[in-house]
């Protein structure tokens, strides 16, 4: 087993104990946008992540202070693909 093999048995360790929230806020206008926090990613990583979940999601978003904004309500949707892409499903709290 060389480095690498190793290293990515760990992001995916890591990936499984994180503790995920994903809530709805209300923001002006009476408009939704989703708040993914609690996701211990780089911030390279994060904005790729990001970019995933806003194709899968068909919405615009951005990252900021290390939480991903979503525009609209996708707490469902984006649930189902942190899921997909390995995060632990015991560990995703949608408020």
């Amino acid at each position: 087993m060389n480095f690498f093999e190793k290293e990515d048995i760990l992001n995916e360790l890591l990936k499984e104990e994180q503790r995920i929230t994903i809530r709805l806020e209300v923001r002006k206008f009476n408009k939704p946008m989703t708040i993914i926090e609690g996701i211990n990613e780089k911030p390279n990583n994060l904005e790729k992540l990001a970019s995933r979940l806003k194709s899968f999601c068909a919405c615009g978003g951005t990252t900021k202070d290390g939480k991903i904004y979503l525009q609209g309500d996708q707490r469902q949707k984006s649930k189902e693909f942190l899921q997909k892409n390995g995060y632990g499903r015991s560990e995703i709290t949608v408020i």
